[in-house]
């Protein structure tokens, strides 16, 4: 009996190389291998002859990665080159991938399984819309860490103040993604300054080497162990006298004699056991692959999928997603592709196309066709139901790949972002909130008789909405409060609308699933709608977690009357202050659904005001809001 699971193996990290044109990705991996002797002897004779025939004193590092031969003739990364090396601490797989518009499919294909990724930015050139596009790329697959390398330091002096302004401006860009660990080095490829050891001419910068960064990166949260997903790959009936189910964890952890649900169907049994070629395992958990035997014998198949009883998947064929396009025939809505979800491969099409992302500047723009690298916000209907989590929430449920069925190639790579209702379904009020449907069908709707302007007059301050969203424990509600007193020193006429206090009577039939905490926003938006109409500045303090929500109460109010106040705490963080004792019930599983441990939270993109409340005390987070809301003219 096995009682641990390949305790023994070394921890593997995946990482991806990305950055503009003769950026030096190639140079840096190149150093990399080289400096932690991972290049065998025949592979160095060759780049030596290489420079030789060049007529060129140095070895180009970059040609033992650029392994197509148009890719050393033209000096460039065309296509996704995967390059393996290890040391005493780690294993590493490198997905060094192209910086070119044209080739962002291939940046997409390389980042999609990576724990970290690298950004080379020329110390000479400064941000370019390709770094930008990079990052916001690697948000978008939801890449948990990431390092911004500036490279060519020796080109400029190792001059501290140009690495400091790209810093800086790269880290104000940064904010607006999904992106929670960010780190920043000062780096030579060439010369091999801060790759492997400290480099005596940035003595100005105390942070680690790339190298320490690669080894010491914790990766082990990243992999969801919350969440058991078992997608059936192969149903094992050698005989009468077994059948096992055989496929690959792809997240969360299981042990002989819980109960499991299979999925589709619903049905429930308990494991009987997990066995593998070693032996049989007492806990089994991603991302390995094992045979899973069940006490009762149900009819499953391949595509099927076996998750905690209480611990479920949501079960849907439409649904709503981001995808990237990789094929130079356009993405026609309407026709049928296959969708590659886990196991599963069904027919299905794009039934509406909501606009395209210009990933350069974030914009979103109105399109009826796709093209090749294009990313767009698509609602995908399958034929049959899929078993599906969100992206942010679980990557390898929450993906899909779409092919075209004529020619069997891969055109789209897509990430799920929630489960969609059709119009029938929310008329009949199938998949509602407790039933919530719109039913106002006899009512009309009154004009309020003293009219805005003469409130705003009289109160001498215009009406506002000011949003805080943040993950619970950091800090909204005590910046709520103090705001509050703050403005009503000011004379302003002001009204609170908390989370919690809410909780306990306007939304207090209401539950945390999905659909309930929309319909908490919803209620709450409207709430904040009737307040302002009537001449308040109106605090509300939600954790808010979908940026769906947040556009959606945004959507109520004038542009320059809403403002979102994104107050910025790591997880991390908020799990230490845990005011509430929340966290550490989550983490026991006693609270399903909570928020950064159990349930995904969308980061806004564009908010009007960031607090940090790590760095920021509650007096300077108050006084940035204020300094905001009266820059905009809402007060005096």
């Amino acid at each position: 009996m096995i009682k641990s699971q390949y305790e023994s193996q070394t921890e593997i990290l995946r990482f991806t190389t990305v950055g503009s044109v003769d950026d030096g990705k190639s140079t840096l991996i190149g150093r990399l291998l080289s400096e932690t002797n991972n290049i065998y002897e025949d592979q160095l004779e060759a780049v030596a002859n290489v420079a030789k025939r060049k007529g060129e004193e140095e070895i180009d590092l970059a040609l033992l990665t650029d392994g197509l031969a148009a890719e050393r003739e033209q000096g460039i990364t065309i296509d996704v080159a995967y390059r393996y090396f290890q040391t005493a601490k780690r294993k590493f797989i490198i997905a060094d991938t192209p910086g070119h518009v044209q080739y962002t499919r291939n940046m997409v294909t390389g980042a999609s399984t990576a724990n970290l990724a690298i950004i080379l930015i020329d110390a000479r050139k400064g941000i370019l819309e390709q770094s930008k596009r990079h990052g916001f790329i690697a948000s978008l697959l939801q890449v948990p860490h990431l390092i911004v390398c500036v490279n060519k330091m020796d080109l400029v002096e190792y001059s501290q103040d140009t690495y400091q302004t790209i810093v800086d401006d790269y880290d104000k860009f940064s904010k607006k993604l999904e992106i929670k660990d960010v780190t920043y080095i000062p780096v030579s490829a060439l010369k091999g300054d801060n790759i492997t050891s400290k480099s005596e001419s940035t003595k100005w910068y105390d942070g680690p080497t790339l190298l320490h960064v690669l080894e010491n990166v914790h990766v082990s949260a990243d992999t969801n162990l919350l969440d058991f997903r078992f997608p059936i790959q192969y149903v094992i009936r050698p005989d009468h006298t077994f059948r096992g189910y055989a496929g690959k964890i792809v997240s969360g952890s299981i042990t002989p004699g819980e109960e499991v649900a299979i999925l589709p169907s619903g049905k429930r049994s308990k494991v009987k056991e997990i066995i593998t070629y070693d032996g049989n395992l007492e806990e089994a958990s991603a991302p390995f692959s094992v045979v899973i035997t069940l006490e009762d014998e149900i009819d499953i198949s391949r595509g099927d999928m076996i998750v905690r009883c209480h611990n479920v998947p949501e079960i849907d064929r439409n649904f709503d997603a981001i995808i990237c396009w990789m094929s130079d025939d356009h993405l026609k809505v309407g026709k049928n592709y296959l969708i590659k979800h886990t196991t599963k491969t069904i027919k299905g099409f794009v039934s509406k196309l909501d606009y395209t992302i210009d990933v350069n500047t974030l914009h979103r723009k109105s399109a009826t066709s796709l093209e090749l690298n294009e990313i767009a916000r698509v609602e995908i209907s399958a034929t049959q139901p899929l078993i599906l989590d969100s992206y942010n929430k679980n990557r390898s449920t929450g993906s899909f790949i779409l092919i075209d069925p004529d020619s069997n190639f891969t055109v789209g790579v897509g990430m799920i972002r929630e489960p969609l209702q059709t119009l029938e379904e929310k008329l009949q009020g199938e998949l509602s909130v407790a039933g919530v449907v719109d039913r106002a069908t006899n009512v009309t709707k009154e004009n309020i008789a003293v009219s805005l302007e003469k409130r705003e007059k009289r109160n001498g301050h215009k009406a506002a909405v000011i949003w805080l969203t943040g993950l619970s424990g950091s800090g909204k509600s005590t910046i709520a409060k103090n705001l509050d007193e703050a403005l009503f020193n000011l004379n302003c006429h002001t009204a609170i609308l908390d989370g919690d206090n809410v909780r306990h009577g306007l939304c207090r039939d209401l539950g945390f699933s999905d659909k309930e905490r929309n319909e908490n926003i919803r209620r709450v938006s409207e709430a904040a709608k009737i307040l302002y109409d009537h001449g308040s500045i109106v605090i509300c303090t939600f954790i808010s977690p979908s940026r769906k929500q947040r556009d959606e109460a945004r959507d109520l109010f004038p542009d320059d009357r809403f403002f979102e106040v994104f107050v910025r705490c790591s997880l991390k963080a908020c799990i230490h202050r845990d005011p509430k004792g929340l966290y550490k019930k989550a983490i026991d599983g006693k609270i399903p659904e909570f928020t950064g441990i159990t349930a995904p939270y969308d980061e806004p993109l564009s908010p009007e005001i960031i607090v940090d409340t790590e760095h920021t005390s509650r007096e300077d987070a108050v006084q940035e809001v204020i300094d905001k809301i009266r820059e905009k003219g809402i007060i005096g």
